[in-house]
């Protein structure tokens, strides 16, 4: 046998040998071998063959995404109000006033129970007074920096580390496979943007979410985008699906969310001429994070539960499918 013969059948041994191997990789080895995870694979493999009924081309591969307590952790309150707490107290020398002015009085103290009492209306102060009266350039920077160094309250880990990892290689799964991954959260669009894409491997333009008014202005003679003091868009439940179609322009096949909040998408994404993939994630898990549903002041899951039962959604019971939850540190 020639050398030439030698080497060529080494070579197709080798490429053979990593074929194999590369057949054999779990693209979620994060989730334990449950019938939801072989549910999101098989639905993964046949939509992506061309040879499949099921098969979905390219451009129509549209997965939207819900952050916090799907992507992220969103336990004892939602992150981005953490942001809001530190950059109050950041500016309180600013304001003297804040001493005795509720919800501000409070914030300060780090009272988030006295935060509370003060409702809707005053978490919506504290927001305002911490993530507007800037320019774009400058909430971009000031989240960037917290972002670098801040830690959740229990688990003292970085935020950017109170990420799921089943999520994660959800996620990558996914983009692996042509599917084009958005986020579609209630949180604020901007704040997102500000850490997701690294996080996430989302690029900026696919992260969607609430957000303040802008306005355009020459600021020190140069051009300025500005964060005003009013809320542009409230980007949950029924607005789910218009930011969707207004930003996105076509209909998911693939939507996952863990709350009421997400219900509409979750809806809307299972009426798409494709196959479609409507994913819930329930938090089950007191253990390895926490458990909760329909008594929750976040993450409110009461409506989405039994309308996932009735239309053949995929619930992700967090304590039974997930063998990790949080990356290893």
């Amino acid at each position: 046998m020639n050398l030439l013969r030698i080497l060529t059948l080494a070579t197709v041994a080798i490429m053979s040998h990593h074929a194999i191997a590369n057949n054999t990789i779990d693209p979620l080895p994060s989730w334990n071998d449950t019938a939801t995870k072989k549910g999101i694979i098989q639905y993964v493999q046949q939509t992506t063959n061309p040879d499949s009924m099921q098969f979905i081309p390219v451009s129509e591969r549209i997965a939207t995404f819900d952050n916090d307590g799907t992507l992220w952790a969103e336990k004892p309150v939602y992150f981005q109000l953490y942001f809001a707490l530190d950059q109050i107290k950041a500016q309180a020398s600013q304001h003297p006033e804040w001493k005795t002015e509720e919800p501000f009085a409070s914030a300060l103290k780090g009272d988030l129970e006295g935060v509370k009492k003060s409702g809707m209306e005053g978490l919506v102060k504290l927001v305002m007074a911490s993530h507007t009266g800037m320019s774009t350039e400058q909430f971009n920077a000031s989240v960037k920096a917290w972002i670098k160094t801040a830690r959740h309250p229990t688990t003292h880990r970085p935020f950017t580390e109170m990420v799921y990892q089943p999520m994660i290689e959800l996620l990558h799964y996914l983009q692996d496979n042509n599917f084009k991954t958005y986020i579609v959260s209630g949180g604020g669009v901007e704040f997102m943007r500000a850490w997701a894409p690294e996080v996430y491997r989302i690029p900026k333009e696919q992260i969607l979410g609430s957000s303040v008014k802008t306005q355009y202005e020459i600021v020190n003679g140069k051009p300025t985008i500005m964060r005003l003091p009013e809320i542009s868009v409230n980007n949950d439940k029924a607005q789910k699906p218009l930011t969707i179609q207004t930003y996105i322009g076509k209909k998911p096949v693939i939507a996952v969310g863990n709350s009421d909040g997400d219900l509409e998408m979750l809806q809307w994404t299972k009426t798409s001429s494709y196959p479609s993939l409507a994913l819930l994630v329930h938090h089950t898990d007191a253990e390895r994070e926490w458990a909760y549903d329909k008594d929750s002041n976040v993450g409110h899951l009461e409506k989405a539960l039994p309308l996932a039962k009735k239309d053949s959604w995929t619930v992700i019971d967090m304590k039974q499918d997930w063998s990790q939850v949080f990356p290893k540190k």
